[in-house]
């Protein structure tokens, strides 16, 4: 009998030995604590939305959007309300339940960008869709005045082990992550936070990320499981795609750790067979985002998607199937107000030498 409770007490040592698993052991193992806790036939589908592009300050060293390295990135100013809300519709007649708005933000600033983006999430919200948003770290007014738009989840990844953290990004901190995620958890919000493989880490540094994740209380209701997608520019321009095998390997460790989490397949999809995408599935992924772009990388077409899904005989989630959907309370009604902060989130700028040298490469290039 495989044990499918929630635990919030994982130790890295009992995850390796999970990932570790002989093969078919480890798939056999998750696709059964999948089946205890969710439909095995249904996918939550999102569809992920850059409302702002480029432009950003920090130095993450696989994101294309970090305005210190040259890629082929074009930028964008923030999107209108009436653009965001034709593009929901467009998602929601592809069979998307969610849409994830992304800004390329180190963090949310208050003002009329951000009440536009509190107009996004109550246009969304009333097309009978859950709305998430990723706009970087937020405190806690910020996340109570997403939550009284009617926001349904907040996504805030940490990307790898907080050790291996050090060695992708110079510019934040990993317990301004977790206190993002904290702030969040005072609302009734749901937390979508999951990290990245592929980036040069260990697979110490895997297990590390999912005790992160796994001994938050609650444990995130979605996890997206990102491989890579190396971008020219970037510090990690270099980095050979992550196997198929390690990425069902980790999808079945997740599932494993954290029996009730919608597992997300995220990028790196379109670097994978129809056959690896089953095999995620079967070893508990059931979630995943649709549409042409993860903000600035390419994914499979909605169509081919749904082919897919035909294929296996697998049907889009609906909306609000987790958690009762969220009251929009009006921009006029609202009984919070922004309070102008200007919080003091941390810049550890280290230095890791392939950020500083895909920086200096810029320069020549620009």
């Amino acid at each position: 009998m495989f044990m499918s409770e929630t635990r919030h007490n994982w130790t890295k040592e009992e995850i390796l030995e999970i990932y570790n698993k002989p093969f078919m052991e480890l798939l056999y193992e998750a696709a059964t604590v999948h089946r205890i806790n969710h439909d095995p036939n249904v996918v939550q589908v999102s569809t992920l939305l850059s409302i702002k592009t480029g432009g950003c300050s920090e130095d993450c060293g696989y994101c294309p959007q970090a305005a210190r390295y040259h890629t082929d990135i074009e930028g964008n100013d923030l999107m209108s309300v009436q653009q965001v809300k034709a593009q929901a519709l467009r998602a929601k007649s592809t069979g998307s339940s969610r849409v994830c708005m992304g800004a390329a933000w180190r963090n949310v600033k208050d003002g009329e960008e951000f009440d536009q983006v509190l107009e996004m999430v109550r246009t969304i919200n009333k097309l009978d869709m859950e709305v998430c948003c990723t706009l970087g770290m937020v405190t806690e007014n910020q996340a109570k005045r997403l939550a009284e738009a009617g926001l349904y989840a907040y996504n805030h990844n940490l990307d790898s082990s907080e050790e291996y953290y050090k060695e992708v990004i110079s510019t934040r901190g990993y317990q301004d992550r977790l206190d993002t995620i904290d702030n969040v958890r005072k609302t009734n919000v749901t937390v979508c936070s999951g990290g990245i493989i592929g980036m040069g880490e260990n697979i110490e540094d895997r297990a590390g990320m999912l005790v992160a994740l796994s001994t938050l209380n609650p444990q995130p209701e979605s996890t997206p499981i990102n491989a890579l997608v190396a971008v020219e520019g970037t510090p990690l321009e270099d980095q050979k795609p992550v196997s198929i095998w390690d990425m069902v390997r980790m999808v079945a460790t997740t599932r494993i750790v954290m029996p009730e989490t919608q597992v997300r397949l995220s990028a790196g999809r379109t670097q994978m067979t129809r056959e690896g995408q089953a095999m995620c599935f079967f070893a508990g992924a059931n979630s995943i985002f649709a549409g042409d772009k993860l903000l600035t990388t390419p994914n499979p077409d909605v169509n081919e998607d749904m082919e897919m899904f035909a294929l296996l005989g697998m049907k889009p989630q609906k909306p609000f199937t987790k958690k009762v959907q969220p009251q929009t309370v009006e921009a006029q009604d609202s009984q919070l107000q922004s309070l102008g902060e200007k919080p003091k989130w941390t810049r550890p700028e280290h230095t890791i030498e392939r950020n500083e040298a895909a920086k200096e490469k810029a320069k020549t290039l620009k």
